[in-house]
C-alpha cells in the first residue's frame, strides 16, 4: 500500500513531493480522482474545499474525476475508481464518510483492493476512517460537547476498515479550528489510551509496504504530536 494520510492535502512543497515519490509516473501523466462524499455530507461554507481541490488542480494532472460513492452503482464506482492513478479522498464529515462504505459492503471490499495497487491521499475524513479505533468511544473523547450526536451524521457503531491502531487527529493550530491548540490535544491525551498522530495542516503520515507489516513516518513542514497511548 501506499498511502498519504494528510491533514488538509498537499498543503506544502514537502507533501506534494512525498506524493510524486509515490507515484510510478508523474503528474502530467497520471489521473486522480477526487472523492466528494465526506464534504457534501458536510453543511455550509466550503471555501476550503475550493482552495484544497485548486491546489491539487494545480499538479498539472492528465485527467482529474469527481465521483460520489454513495450516488453510483457498484460497477460504475468500480470502473471509474480502477481507471485512476490516485485516490484522493475530501475532507468533510468523516461520520458520513465512514457510513458511505459501512452501508456497502461492495465499496469496503473494492477500497482494499485499491489500497494495494493505487495510491491514496487523504484528507482530513479522508485520513481519519482507517484507524480501528474510529469507533463511538473514540468520538467522544475528541468530539466538542456541541458536536456530539448530529442529528443528521450519527456516530457510526463500528470502523470501516480497521486498519491501524493509531488514529489520526487533523487541524492541530487550524486556522478553521483555533480551539485545536496544544492545551486541547493535552486533553484528549488524558483520556485516550490509544496512539494519536495530532497532525497541522502542513503534516501528514506516510504508509508503505504490505499491510500488517506497513513503514509508517511524517512528513511536516510544520507541527505534530504523537500520543503513545499511556494516559496520565
Amino acid at each position: 500500500m501506499k498511502m498519504l494520510l494528510t491533514s488538509y492535502g498537499l498543503h506544502n512543497a514537502t507533501l506534494v513531493s512525498a506524493l510524486a515519490d509515490m507515484m510510478p509516473k508523474p503528474f502530467s501523466e497520471a489521473a486522480v480522482i477526487v472523492v466528494l462524499d465526506a464534504t457534501v455530507g458536510l453543511s455550509g461554507d466550503k471555501g476550503w474545499f475550493l482552495a484544497d481541490f485548486d491546489r491539487l488542480r494545480q499538479l498539472g494532472w492528465r485527467e482529474m474525476d469527481l465521483i460520489d460513492l454513495a450516488s453510483l452503482p457498484p460497477e460504475a464506482t468500480r470502473d471509474r475508481l480502477q481507471y485512476a492513478d490516485v485516490i484522493y479522498v475530501e475532507g468533510g464529515e468523516e461520520q458520513h464518510l465512514a457510513r458511505v462504505f459501512l452501508e456497502r459492503d461492495d465499496l469496503v471490499e473494492l477500497f482494499r483492493k485499491l489500497l494495494e495497487e493505487k495510491v491514496y491521499v487523504g484528507v482530513s475524513a479522508g485520513s481519519m476512517i482507517f484507524s480501528r479505533r474510529f469507533d463511538r468511544r473514540a468520538e467522544k473523547i475528541f468530539s466538542r460537547p456541541a458536536d456530539r450526536g448530529y442529528d443528521d451524521n450519527p456516530i457510526v457503531a463500528s470502523p470501516p476498515f480497521g486498519l491501524f491502531d493509531w488514529f489520526i487527529k487533523p487541524h492541530l493550530h487550524g486556522v478553521y479550528f483555533p480551539e485545536q491548540d496544544d492545551a486541547w490535544a493535552d486533553g484528549i491525551a488524558v483520556l485516550a489510551d490509544f496512539p494519536i498522530y495530532f497532525l497541522d495542516d502542513d503534516s501528514a503520515i506516510r504508509v508503505q509496504g504490505e499491510a500488517g507489516r506497513e513503514v509508517t513516518d511524517v512528513v511536516s513542514e510544520g507541527q505534530w504530536r504523537l500520543h503513545d497511548g499511556r494516559t496520565l
